[in-house]
């Protein structure tokens, strides 16, 4: 019997452009890379252009971002030639790569089967310096490669590469082009046919016929045209992880299958579009009928809710340099993904408050960003003289500064008397409420008549895996809004407004640009620190390991940095003898997105020389550091000492400051809910309902949690801790999304109305006033309220003072396990 294994042995080096393996051995050759080769680098020429690229890159998945191991660490590929090439000459959208292909996609696994990308590779081998035709996709870069493409200035080079390519191609397109020559736009055999001018094919077509398969409403298969180029099965099985297509047949009758070879339509496909999307010809094809019900449905919907918008159709949004790296039939999937917005100056493009699944891409015209008013507030003040020292309290108006990180901005500061303005030079607004359903951060209204590109979430994210378009999303950021972003950092405090701007420019260009899945760990407790991270967009969770359990000691939004003990730990000349138990340079916590994440990397050695070039940081955050360190340290303590099981599921371990009401002595009067009724406009902060934990009622009202979950998502940044007695404050710049409400797990954040009220040119308070039916009535808006124990009066609690009774304390959670344990 022939034997294969024997065959594949005896393949000599010189062989193994025609018989490359892969780790398993198998059909190609991708080596194993390592840890250390993503910083190390080496250098080659591609077409006479000599380049520096690393040996080997992190693995991504299909949105671009890094897939790590279990450990948090970037899983290494090889870098290819592909890749080489890919950076060197495609920086535009629109730039041609030198190397065509059909099997591969950036964002899919390289497999090399269609052998279109060969190029000619010149490398030393054990025999001496020898040249070959190798498939770039997965063929690895070493250093003094010399690489010849179809385009290469070397003429000869060039013509070998462009015969071995046309050969393939010419077989390819005698087998799998259509007869009758009408080929469907987007069709990429035809297209590299095309360009290497080839107008027919000098070869026979095959005889053998593979059929067609008309069972989806949706996909249209045709056998005939499938170059077994492996793209649907990646798609439907990395991407998406359906795992519906494989393979059937053998030879000239191999096909792509359906479950266990079953039609399309009766298999358990569930019509995504991946694979039509990923097809590189005709054999998947979306159906007409399908895409003309889609838009037509949308047309419906835009004229039912009185909304303006045209339509964007693939033809036209392939046109557009941002677009134009994304797949055709992706774009005639979304037919009615993309709405095109005419907007007159004063028009509202989105609200402040509201939820929404869109971006919007400007495409010219001008916008400014706000909230919908700069709010005063109505405070409650001691009172002066003999009422004052009885006790009273008066009412007054008050200006409230502070200034809002609006989340669909990349966390700019909108503080008062501030204008931010948006132009087509900055592509797109809104990709935070976009990718995280969280409700819009501020209202965007048009200065003059412009027009944007409404997009939906899956337009944006294949944005984001196509590399080109990321990079143009991530210039426009880098040069318009990361400097303003970076100077706003906590950690800049110390310095004044022009060395912070001098700092943030340090940073700017060396900063490095990363997305999170949710879920995904950042680092892990104990890792060695190699960088400082800002978010850009999303929210981390930033957790402490004690024992087997995870304990959360922060949530962290759009605007803040991370990261900066275990790389101060490394001073080791300004680092307290107090903590030599830390080990230098690792991590102190672990930090993980809970949701769609981009933060800013900034690599260690830089924020160290930042450092040197602003000393005056350095003692500030050193400080911070340590205190930080104590307060966990003091946590641990304090939890460690906890055995109530009870205790431990009602969450009350993480309280720091409880309305506890003793029942027995407790007669239901209700004074402790009037008088935080009475401090706060009338406005309860309290409902003497809750949780019962031995003899004590936990009323509703907040409990200063060590896990605040309700400073998530904000899309202001108007709810956080207020100082380090970490009590929940919600400034008045709230927008009343309700989200924080929501988030709360205890109920004790309460929606409720307003009078709108603005502070005016005079700086005085007034109430906004609309006109209803003839008559006039405040604007209420919506604030979320929770208890702030009266600091913003006179840090005494109403609520306790108010109890006839003796019956209502404040207490964290480790006192009423100790109340409840002595009795």
């Amino acid at each position: 019997m022939f034997d294969l294994g024997a065959l594949a042995e005896e393949v000599l080096p010189d062989d193994e452009g025609l018989f490359a393996r892969d780790v398993d051995g198998q059909l190609i050759r991708v080596e194993k890379a390592t840890a250390r080769e993503l910083d190390e680098s080496l250098s080659l020429t591609i077409n006479g252009e000599t380049l520096t690229v690393r040996k080997a890159v992190p693995t991504r998945d299909s949105q671009g971002n890094v897939i790590n191991d279990p450990d948090g660490a970037p899983v290494p590929r090889l870098t290819t030639i592909f890749d080489a090439a890919s950076r060197a000459f495609v920086k535009r959208p629109g730039d041609p790569n030198p190397i065509p292909t059909l099997c591969h996609k950036e964002h899919l696994p390289p497999i090399g089967v269609c052998r279109v990308c060969l190029v000619e590779a010149t490398e030393e081998t054990p025999r001496g310096r020898r040249s070959r035709l190798v498939p770039s996709c997965v063929q690895r870069v070493s250093e003094g490669m010399i690489v010849h493409t179809i385009d290469s200035p070397d003429r000869q080079a060039a013509a070998r590469v462009r015969a071995a390519t046309s050969i393939v191609v010419e077989l390819l397109m005698a087998d799998h082009l259509p007869a009758d020559g009408e080929v469907a736009p987007g069709n990429e055999l035809s297209a590299v046919a095309h360009r290497l001018g080839i107008d027919q094919s000098r070869f026979w077509a095959s005889n053998a016929h593979r059929g067609c398969d008309d069972s989806s409403k949706m996909i249209s298969v045709d056998h005939e045209q499938c170059i077994l180029c492996g793209r649907c099965q990646r798609g439907c099985n990395w991407v998406k992880h359906n795992e519906v297509i494989g393979r059937s047949g053998k030879g000239y009758q191999t096909r792509i299958a359906f479950d266990l070879d079953d039609p399309m339509g009766h298999s358990s496909c569930v019509s995504c579009g991946e694979c039509a999307v990923s097809c590189p010809t005709g054999a998947l094809e979306f159906k007409p009928t399908f895409i003309e019900t889609q838009i037509a449905r949308l047309r419906d919907e835009l004229r039912k809710d009185g909304q303006d918008g045209d339509i964007v159709t693939a033809d036209e949004l392939i046109g557009y340099p941002l677009f134009s790296g994304i797949p055709y039939k992706f774009l005639q999937f979304n037919g009615a993904a993309v709405v095109r917005r005419r907007l007159e100056a004063g028009d509202v493009l989105c609200r402040e408050g509201d939820y929404g699944s869109t971006a919007f891409v400007i495409m010219d015209g001008e916008f400014e960003v706000f909230l919908s008013g700069t709010r005063g507030a109505v405070r409650n003040r001691p009172a002066g003289g003999f009422f004052g020292w009885l006790g009273g309290l008066k009412t007054v108006a008050e200006k409230v500064g502070g200034k809002a990180k609006l989340a669909d901005v990349g966390a700019a500061a909108l503080g008062e008397n501030e204008r931010i303005i948006r132009n087509q030079d900055d592509v797109i607004l809104g990709e935070m409420t976009c990718m995280n359903r969280y409700p819009r951060s501020a209202t965007v209204v048009a200065t003059r008549p412009g027009e944007v590109l409404e997009i939906k979430r899956n337009v944006l994210y294949m944005l984001q895996r196509n590399s080109v378009s990321r990079q143009i999303l991530d210039r426009v950021y880098r040069e318009r809004s990361l400097r303003g972003q970076l100077s706003g950092l906590p950690i800049f405090r110390s310095l004044s407004d022009e060395d912070k701007l001098k700092a943030a420019s340090f940073l700017r260009d060396k900063a490095d640009l990363v997305s999170v899945d949710p879920g995904q760990t950042i680092f892990r407790q104990g890792d060695l620190a190699d960088h400082y991270y800002v978010i850009r967009l999303g929210f981390v969770k930033i957790s402490q390991e004690d024992g087997l359990a995870q304990r959360v000691l922060n949530y962290l939004g759009p605007g803040n940095g991370f990261g900066e003990i275990g790389l101060l730990s490394t001073l080791g000349d300004r680092w307290s003898e107090e903590f030599e138990d830390l080990r230098a340079g690792t991590r102190t916590a672990t930090c993980a997105a809970l949701d769609h994440v981009e933060l800013i990397r900034i690599d260690g050695d830089d924020f160290r020389e930042l450092l040197e070039r602003f000393p005056e940081l350095r003692d500030p955050l050193i400080r911070e550091a340590k205190e930080i360190l104590r307060r966990d340290a003091a946590d641990r303590h304090r939890l460690q000492s906890l055995k109530s099981d009870d205790f431990l599921d009602q969450g009350l371990y993480l309280a720091q400051s409880l309305l506890v009401l003793d029942l027995e002595r407790c007669t239901r009067c209700d004074e402790c809910t009037k008088a935080c009724a009475d401090t706060h406009q009338g406005v309860t902060r309290l409902v003497r309902e809750g949780l019962r934990f031995d003899k004590y009622l936990v009323a509703s009202s907040c409990r200063s949690c060590l896990d605040p979950y309700c400073l998530v998502g904000c899309p202001v940044d108007a709810i956080h801790r207020n100082g380090d007695s970490l009590e929940i404050e919600i400034e008045d710049y709230c927008i009343g999304c309700g989200l924080c409400s929501d988030n709360c797990p205890y109920g004790n954040i309460n929606m409720h109305g307003f009078p709108k009220q603005e502070v005016d040119a005079k700086g005085k308070l007034r109430t906004v006033y609309q006109e209803i039916d003839g008559r006039k009535l405040p604007v209420v808006q919506q604030r979320a309220t929770t208890c702030d124990l009266c600091k913003s009066i006179d840090g005494k609690p109403s609520c306790v003072y108010a109890c006839p009774h003796d019956a209502a304390f404040r207490m964290t959670g480790e006192e009423l396990l100790r109340r409840t344990q002595t009795q």
